[in-house]
């Protein structure tokens, strides 16, 4: 482990030694000493779940209900009616074979990439760009659709999407550490219960197996269930 910042080590000098109820964990996360810029707020959540059982694979998208405190760049394959509709959701980039192009040269300038249904034979060929960086569109994350504009508005508005690692575990942003704290709450509450109601019917035992909540660079506090 590297060297830790003297104000990440006086934080971790308040972190709790218990998971705690939510509302007194965010409370937690907040009091730790601040830094210059504000810090995005994360949730990190241990599930029971096998990621190698196409079954058990936890993924999708949500729009949390106070937004992430980001703007997100938003690029979208479309033509015609329905490119004009994005670009009138506030697309930051609409084309075609011309924005393939420049994503099959290295750009990848942006947090959601999105695709109607007859973009895909374009959009096929650049898995190897946008798969590794979690940029592929996507069916089940609500990525690809017919109605983009509705989908550009969504991620404008704080739409989150999540898939579970190797390990079973499921990571993303719920905010920032300026939002109030029941605001936070609200948020981080409305994805735990989005999870757990992807709970696969082929599990035994125990799905959500730990949830702890951290700032980009703050120690984290875990949250009891």
């Amino acid at each position: 482990m590297g060297k830790k910042s003297k104000r990440y080590r006086a934080s971790l000098e308040k972190q709790p030694k218990d998971a705690l109820p939510l509302d007194k964990a965010v409370d937690a996360l907040k009091s730790y000493v601040t830094t210059k810029f504000d810090q995005t707020v994360e949730i990190h959540m241990r599930l029971g779940v096998d990621p190698n059982q196409a079954d058990q694979i936890i993924r999708g998208s949500l729009v949390l209900p106070n937004g992430i405190g980001k703007t997100q760049r938003v690029v979208v394959f479309a033509k015609g009616d329905a490119a004009a509709a994005a670009e009138e959701a506030g697309a930051d980039e609409v084309g075609q074979e011309d924005l393939a192009k420049k994503i099959k040269d290295g750009w990848t300038d942006f947090d959601v990439c999105i695709a109607a249904p007859d973009m895909m034979g374009l959009v096929g060929p650049l898995g190897r760009v946008l798969g590794p960086r979690g940029l592929m569109p996507s069916p089940r994350a609500g990525t690809v659709t017919p109605d983009v504009a509705k989908v550009v508005a969504e991620y404008k508005a704080g739409k989150v999407e999540f898939r579970n690692d190797k390990g079973g575990n499921v990571h993303a942003m719920v905010g920032k550490m300026s939002f109030e704290g029941p605001k936070l709450v609200e948020n981080i509450e409305a994805f735990i219960k989005h999870i757990d109601g992807l709970r696969p019917q082929t599990i035994k035992g125990q799905y959500v197996k730990g949830v702890a909540i951290c700032g980009t660079m703050s120690p984290s506090v875990r949250v009891a269930s």
